[in-house]
């Protein structure tokens, strides 16, 4: 199994006056079919940054939940931490992914502009993937039409929306849909985990 570092959403306990980090059990299965292990990230700067230069990690994974701060999100701590933890992964030029909130992370480190978007929340989603017709699940309210010099669209709706970006220097994927939340998981979504990640051998202690 490959250790990869995985973010966490803010969730506010109004009741308990808790600001809680948290993470959709589901993660742990479609990681686990992926080979990896996921390295839980707090929303905390310091006590990130001293995590991840301790463990040996395979790659970083940006999850879901919470709009960023620049769209009227309420979660600056995870702002902060995830943007130290991109531009350190970008620094060690360690593989990366992005998934809804990670892409839109990752779009706006490269300067692409967000706007509002609608008919981009549902259960099932026809778009295009590398050429090809596929179905996915959307859950967001920004997005996208265009994208950066350092960015490709492989992925796109059929409004123009973009679904899926590669850097092109450095080894960072990013998509707009949620493979956690599919059942069964995709194959599709298995292998570019693997890709991005390397593959691993199921009960290999190795990073």
């Amino acid at each position: 199994m490959k250790l990869i570092a995985i973010t966490q959403r803010v969730v506010v306990d109004g009741a308990h006056r808790e600001r809680r980090d948290a993470l959709d059990q589901r993660w742990y299965a479609f990681l686990n079919k992926c080979g990896l292990v996921p390295l839980l990230i707090p929303n905390h700067v310091e006590s990130a940054h001293e995590l991840i230069s301790g463990v040996p990690i395979a790659g970083v994974l940006f999850t879901g939940g919470n709009d960023l701060v620049s769209m009227g999100g309420d979660a600056p701590e995870r702002d902060e931490t995830e943007k130290m933890l991109l531009d350190w992964a970008l620094d060690q030029t360690m593989p990366v992914i992005g998934v809804c909130r990670g892409m839109q992370l990752i779009q706006s480190r490269f300067g692409v502009a967000l706007e509002p978007v609608s008919g981009h929340v549902a259960e099932t989603q026809a778009i295009t993937i590398e050429s090809e017709k596929a179905t996915v699940n959307s859950f967001h309210n920004y997005g996208a039409y265009t994208t950066s010099p350092d960015l490709a669209i492989f992925a796109q709706a059929s409004d123009g929306v973009v679904k899926g970006i590669r850097h092109l220097s450095y080894p960072i994927t990013a998509v707009m849909w949620h493979p956690e939340r599919l059942a069964p998981f995709a194959e599709r979504d298995v292998a570019m985990f693997q890709a991005v990640f390397g593959k691993a051998q199921a009960g290999s202690a190795k990073t």
